[in-house]
C-alpha cells in the first residue's frame, strides 16, 4: 500500500515508477484503492494506469468502499464489516493477479471523523506492507526529518511493515542534505521538477470547455510558463512577451492574434505556448486561412465563450496533470525517477514470481537501462522530420544517451521551439559548414579510390547527408546512426557497406525485427535485407539473430522456418533450411535450434506436443528465421497489423559499427526504441 497524507505529493509519479518496476517481473497487476472519496475522480486515475500500462483489470474492481459508506458503518459500530469487505475484495484480486498494489486514502474529512489511522488499520488487517510519501515542497529540513521519524515510529507502534519512505518535490540542496541522515528504512528522494507541476494546453482543453480552433494537435503538450492578458496595442504588447507565454485576448483582436503568430516565428522574439480567445469570438475565415497556410506547425489557438475576466479565473483553476497523452511529461517523469530511485532496495522485500518470458514491458525497461549505461552518442541525420525531433526530446528527457543531429542549428532550434521541444542537450552539426568536410572527402577518397572513386565524386557524395553521417561514425565522432524516417533503406545502408563494412568472419549483413506481441518478445530475421539467402547465408542470419537476441536479454531458441516440420517434407526449399540448421549446429553447438519447422509448431506448445514432442525449441521459440525476404517481410507486417504488435527494426547485424534503419512510416516510439538498441550495440 502506497500512502500519501497530503495533496500534490507526487503520488502518480511514484505509482508509475513502482508499476514500471513490477511490470518487469510480473505480467498481471491489479490496482486497488480501498477507500475512495470520489469514484469518478479515481475512475480517471485507474483509467490512466490501465491504459498506460495495459493492465487487464475491470475498473469496477479497482476500489472498495466510499468515505460516506465508512461513516455510516462506523456510526452503526460495524467497523469489522468494513475490514471484512475490503479483505474479500483484496483476496479476490490476489486470486486473479500476480500482484496487487494498493493506494491509501487521503481525506481530511475522514481524518477529522476518525480517531485512528485508517490507512495503517487497513494495512494491518489486509497484512500489506506500506510505502509512505512525504511532500517536501518548500518544507524545512527539520520538518521533513520530523515527518520521517514520526512515520517510522507510528509504523512500529501500529505493527505495520514499512518498506520505505519517498520524499518528493525537494530542492537539489535539500536532496543532498537528506542523503546524509541516518534512518532505519530505505529513503527515496525525488527532486522538484517544475515542468511537471505546470499545466499544458491539453490540461486546459480537458479541464475547461475550451475549443481548439487550429488544426495541428502536435503542440498541445506545451507547458504554460505564465499567462499574459493582451490589452495594449501590438507594438507595445510585443515588449512583454516571454518564453512559454499563454496569451489571453479577446477574439476580435486580430492584430494581437496575427502579431503573436508572426512573433512566434521570428528569431527575435520568444517562443509562445498558445493563445486563448475570449468572448466566444473566433477570427474570420481569412485570418484562419492566413495562420494555417504557412506549412509549418501552427501556434495553437483555443477559444472560450466566457469574457476575459471569467476566462482568467477559469484558467487559474486548471491543475497540471499527467495523462496518457502527456508523452513529454511521462518521459521526463520516467527519466527523473530512474535517475534518482534505486528500487532494488524494495524488490528484495517483495515476493515476486520468476518471469518465464521476456515481456514487452521488461524488454523496453531493459533497453532503456542498458542504453543509459552505454553512454553512447547516437547520430540522427534527419532533423527535418518532426517525428525525429519529438523522439530526440523524449530520449533526452529519459536520459537514454547523447544525441547528435545533422542540420542547420537555427532551423532546428526554431522548429523545436515551435513544437515546444527541449533539444538543448543535443549536439547539432551543420554538414554544409562543418570543418570536418574536407577531412571526410579525403578519407572517403582514400578508402574507395581502388574502386574507381574520383576526388570529384567523393566531394559530391560527402554533400549527401547519409554519406556525411556515415563518415562521422567511421571516424569516431559518434557511436551509431539511426536513419530511414525520410531516407530509403538503400540510402541508409549503402554508405555503411562502403565505409563501415562487415565484422571479421561475417560474410553477410542481416537484420532482425523485435516483435512485441502480447506478453512476449520475439525476434524475426531476416525481414529486410537478403532476398533469397543460401543455406550458408541462412545459417549466418540465424547466428547473427541469436547473438543480438542474447545481447538484449532474450534466450535464443531458434526456429528455422519452412512449410514442413522435421522430416515430413521434401523439396529444394526445405532441404536448404535443413542444411542451414546443420551448419548452425556445427558452428555453434551450444545454440538451441530446430529446423525445418512450421511457425505454428514453433510458437504453440499444444501444436508442438503433437508434431515435435521431444524438441527443446518447438512451442517455445524466441528467434524465428524466415527462409526468404518475401516470407519474412510479409509475415512481420501481418503480425504487426493483425495482432497489434510493436515492431522495432530493422536492426542490422554484422557491421563493424551500428547503423540502423527506420521504416518511413515509423512512429515516435519506434525511433526511441531503435535509438536505445543502437546505443546498446555501440556500447557492447
Amino acid at each position: 500500500m502506497v500512502i500519501s497524507r497530503v495533496p500534490k505529493s507526487g503520488m502518480r509519479i511514484t505509482l508509475m515508477g513502482l508499476i514500471s518496476m513490477l511490470k518487469q517481473e510480473v505480467q498481471h497487476i491489479a490496482l486497488l484503492k480501498p477507500i475512495v472519496s470520489n469514484t469518478k475522480e479515481y475512475g480517471e486515475d485507474i483509467d490512466f494506469f490501465t491504459n498506460y500500462f495495459k493492465l487487464k483489470q475491470n475498473p469496477n474492481n479497482s476500489y472498495g468502499i466510499s468515505v460516506d459508506r465508512i461513516k455510516k458503518e462506523i456510526a452503526k459500530d460495524k467497523i469489522e464489516y468494513i475490514y471484512q469487505t475490503l479483505l474479500e475484495q483484496y483476496e479476490n484480486l490476489l486470486n486473479g493477479y500476480d500482484f496487487v498494489l494498493c493506494e491509501g486514502v487521503q481525506s481530511l474529512e475522514l481524518e477529522e471523523f476518525l480517531d485512528f489511522d485508517i490507512n495503517f488499520e487497513i494495512a494491518k488487517n489486509l497484512q500489506i506492507p506500506v510505502i509512505e510519501i512525504i511532500n517536501g515542497y518548500q518544507e524545512r529540513f527539520e520538518t521533513i526529518e520530523d515527518n520521517i521519524n514520526y512515520i517510522i515510529n507510528q509504523s512500529q507502534k501500529e505493527n505495520v511493515q514499512l518498506l520505505g519512505i519517498f520524499v518528493n518535490r525537494i530542492s537539489k540542496d535539500m536532496l543532498s542534505r537528506l542523503k546524509d541522515i541516518d534512518v532505519r528504512v530505505p529513503l527515496f528522494l525525488l527532486p522538484e521538477i517544475e515542468k511537471l507541476n505546470k499545466p499544458t494546453l491539453l490540461d486546459i482543453i480537458k479541464q475547461t470547455n475550451a475549443k481548439l480552433i487550429t488544426t495541428d494537435r502536435g503542440m498541445l503538450e506545451r507547458v504554460v510558463e505564465q499567462t499574459k492578458i493582451a490589452t495594449m496595442m501590438l507594438d507595445n504588447y510585443l515588449n512583454y512577451l516571454e518564453n512559454g507565454d499563454l496569451i489571453i485576448v479577446s477574439g476580435d483582436r486580430s492584430d494581437i492574434i496575427v502579431g503573436t503568430f508572426v512573433a512566434n516565428l521570428s528569431n527575435y522574439y520568444p517562443s509562445i505556448t498558445g493563445i486563448v480567445l475570449t468572448g466566444g469570438i473566433i477570427p474570420n475565415a481569412n485570418i484562419r486561412k492566413l495562420l494555417e497556410g504557412t506549412n509549418i506547425p501552427a501556434l495553437p489557438i483555443l477559444a472560450l465563450h466566457t469574457n476575459t475576466q471569467e476566462s482568467v479565473l477559469l484558467l487559474e483553476k486548471v491543475s497540471p496533470q499527467i495523462t496518457t497523452d502527456s508523452h513529454q511529461k511521462i518521459a521526463l517523469a520516467n527519466g527523473v525517477f530512474s535517475e534518482y530511485i534505486d528500487l532494488n532496495l524494495l524488490k528484495r522485500h517483495l515476493s515476486l514470481p520468476q518471469p518465464r518470458y521476456m515481456t514487452p514491458i521488461r524488454f523496453t525497461h531493459m533497453l532503456y537501462t542498458k542504453a543509459k549505461l552505454s553512454k553512447s552518442n547516437i547520430l540522427l541525420p534527419e532533423s527535418e522530420d518532426e517525428r525525429v525531433l519529438r523522439a530526440v526530446d523524449r530520449v533526452l528527457k529519459l536520459g537514454l544517451c547523447h544525441i547528435t543531429l545533422l542540420g542547420d542549428p537555427i532551423e532546428i532550434k526554431n522548429k523545436s521551439n515551435l513544437l515546444g521541444l527541449d533539444l538543448a542537450m543535443a549536439t547539432i552539426i551543420n554538414p554544409k559548414k562543418s570543418p570536418y568536410r574536407e577531412e571526410f572527402i579525403e578519407t572517403f577518397y582514400n578508402l574507395r579510390k581502388n574502386k574507381g572513386i574520383l576526388k570529384a565524386m567523393a566531394q559530391e557524395l560527402m554533400s549527401r547527408t547519409s554519406y556525411f553521417a556515415t563518415m562521422m561514425l567511421y571516424l569516431g565522432h559518434v557511436d551509431g546512426i539511426v536513419s530511414g524516417a525520410t531516407h530509403t533503406t538503400r540510402e541508409t545502408i549503402k554508405p555503411a557497406f562502403e565505409i563501415i563494412k562487415t565484422q571479421k568472419g561475417v560474410n553477410i549483413i542481416s537484420s532482425v525485427f523485435f516483435m512485441l506481441v502480447n506478453n512476449r518478445v520475439l525476434v524475426y530475421g531476416d525481414c529486410a535485407i537478403n532476398p533469397n539467402p543460401s543455406s550458408q547465408e541462412l545459417a549466418q542470419i540465424a547466428i547473427n539473430s541469436a547473438n543480438i537476441a542474447k545481447s538484449l536479454g532474450i534466450e535464443p531458441k531458434i526456429a528455422m522456418l519452412s512449410y514442413s516440420s522435421g522430416n515430413s517434407g521434401i523439396g529444394e526449399d526445405v532441404e536448404r533450411v535443413r542444411e542451414a540448421t546443420q551448419i548452425v549446429k556445427q558452428k555453434e553447438p551450444t545454440l538451441l535450434i530446430e529446423g525445418p519447422i512450421q511457425y505454428d509448431t514453433a510458437i504453440d506448445k499444444k501444436v508442438a506436443n503433437q508434431k515435435m514432442p521431444n524438441s527443446k525449441v518447438a512451442g517455445e521459440a524466441t528467434v524465428f528465421i524466415f527462409p526468404d525476404l518475401n516470407t519474412g517481410n510479409n509475415t512481420y507486417k501481418a503480425v504487426q497489423r493483425s495482432a497489434d504488435a510493436i515492431a522495432i527494426g530493422p536492426i542490422l547485424e554484422g557491421l563493424n559499427k551500428p547503423v540502423n534503419d527506420l521504416s518511413r512510416g515509423c512512429l515516435v516510439e519506434d525511433i526511441i526504441n531503435t535509438i536505445a538498441i543502437t546505443a546498446i550495440q555501440a556500447g557492447d
